[in-house]
């Protein structure tokens, strides 16, 4: 009987090497479909809003389209005129895109 349970703790045990190389195998597909393209996407994003200068449209997260009229590098704050003579200080992180990408999307 001892024999017979030491035979079936040394069976599960090549089991156990095959739960982990199955548990590193997810962790892979899950970095490279979910996790590395979320990286790219917001390396993107502030790629552009470091990149952004006066007099382009732009799109905050709330859904706001105004023109750049300043950029305060020191507070990283935008003013944003979003009617003639309205003008809004946005921070630069709230940004969401250029209003001239939108445009190719809608078309």
């Amino acid at each position: 009987m001892k024999t017979l349970i030491i035979l079936l703790q040394a069976a599960q045990g090549d089991g156990g090497l095959g739960m982990i190389l199955m548990l590193v195998a997810m962790f892979a597909i899950m970095y490279f479909f979910m996790i590395r393209p979320q990286q790219k996407k917001q390396k993107e994003i502030q790629n552009f809003r470091n990149s952004i200068e006066k007099g382009q449209e732009i799109i905050t997260a709330g859904g706001i389209y105004g023109v750049v009229r300043d950029i305060d590098e020191v507070k990283n704050v935008l003013i944003v005129e979003v009617a003639n003579g309205v003008r809004l200080r946005v921070d630069r992180n709230s940004v969401f895109a250029s209003a001239a990408s939108t445009e190719t999307y809608a078309k």
